[in-house]
């Protein structure tokens, strides 16, 4: 008896600045892939939002010299059918291609925060990571910080400054920025990948440092800088029952603290210690202080929650729901020294998806059936 390939739509690109990471995470995604087990549908989103079926994934800026990218002319136009929930992709000529998960590898707005995974849930597609609203906690550090402090976790003192504030108030938000003590750093509080991030060392920094922030979005979140402070990051994986991998520790290279080149243009530019140098007991608390984050950002499948550590003090600072998945990501990374290689986490990552989207899928749908 032939079982039949699971068809795996592997989204990527996207709207946000984050839009290259993300053509080289999925890159990473469909080479790990079992042919034997998967057939591949690459979905490559333009940065003006449009749909291409390809034919081949991303090139890797190693094969071409530079950072890939989708553009428009690279593929077949599609669409997902959020109408019929048939799990389809229609194509502009009016064919369909069946599709049974999606691996969205999209990084930061509109793909990372809960905006296609509406799309997913309209269409009835089981899909890979987080639903609508852990997306959307996970997209909003601001908001992050606020359910963390809420569930008994130590957060780095904060500050969330929206763009008609500052336009507005300046004074007054450079007093709250002051109140909390510098260095400081700036960051828009709706991306990743450390992008639109600014150490601020003094006042005179600040405003060039809202300024590249705001670039990105109209909510930028200002945080006191621990100066000292070794960043740790730990995986999660599961759904009801999550587990934690082991730490890693990120130690940067050259760089004043782990920014966008250091992750991405600086093969150099960081150093990952996996497992982390840390004593036992401390390992075990990032393991459950992870846990405890990723179930009050109402996550499920994966997760990437980063901690700083000083000291016996830890604090969190963020999680993500769709961490990178390039070949030096520190997510496949943390488990793979855990003892799940890559193929086999991305193999359970699609299954963890389906299983959940069962799960949902038993709900009852009628008030009727509750007397029955």
């Amino acid at each position: 008896m032939t079982t039949r390939k699971r068809r795996v739509a592997v989204l990527f690109g996207g709207r946000s600045a984050e839009h290259e990471i993300s053509c080289i995470s999925a890159r990473s995604v469909i080479d790990a892939l079992d042919p034997n087990r998967n057939d591949v549908v690459p979905i490559g989103i333009t940065r003006d939002g449009r749909w291409h079926l390809l034919v081949d994934p991303p090139v890797l800026p190693s094969e071409s010299g530079r950072m890939p990218e989708v553009t428009d002319g690279i593929g077949r136009t599609v669409d997902l059918d959020t109408e019929g929930a048939t799990g389809e992709l229609v194509i502009a000529d009016g064919s369909r291609e069946p599709i049974d998960v999606v691996f969205p590898v999209l990084h930061g707005p509109k793909g990372e925060d809960g905006a296609v995974q509406g799309m997913f849930e309209l269409a009835g597609i089981p899909y890979v990571g987080a639903g609508v609203l852990g997306s959307a906690i996970g997209m909003d550090k601001a908001v992050q910080k606020v359910l963390f402090a809420a569930a008994g976790l130590p957060v780095v003192a904060w500050e969330a400054v929206r763009e008609p504030e500052w336009d507005e108030d300046p004074e007054g938000v450079a007093v709250r920025a002051h109140g909390l003590g510098f260095p400081l750093f700036v960051k828009p509080a709706t991306l990743g990948s450390s992008v639109g991030v600014t150490k601020v060392h003094g006042p005179d920094e600040l405003t060039p440092a809202l300024a590249g922030a705001f670039r990105y979005g109209r909510k930028a979140l200002i945080e006191h800088g621990l100066e000292g402070a070794r960043e740790i990051e730990c995986a999660v994986l599961g759904n009801d029952d999550p587990v934690a991998s082991v730490a890693g520790e990120i130690v940067p290279v050259g760089h004043e603290f782990y920014d966008y080149e250091a992750k991405y243009l600086d093969d150099r530019g960081a150093r990952l210690e996996i497992p982390a140098p840390i004593e036992r007991a401390t390992m075990e608390r990032v393991q459950r202080m992870a846990l405890t984050a990723f179930g009050a950002a109402e996550c499920w499948g994966m997760a990437r929650v980063d901690f700083f550590l000083r000291g016996d003090e830890l604090w969190i600072n963020e999680i993500n729901t769709i961490p990178g998945f390039t070949s030096i990501s520190m997510y496949p990374k943390l488990w793979d020294a855990s003892g799940l290689p890559y193929a086999e986490l991305v193999d359970r990552l699609i299954e963890l998806a389906i299983e959940r989207h069962g799960v949902e899928r038993g709900k009852s749908t009628s008030v009727r059936e509750l007397g029955s």
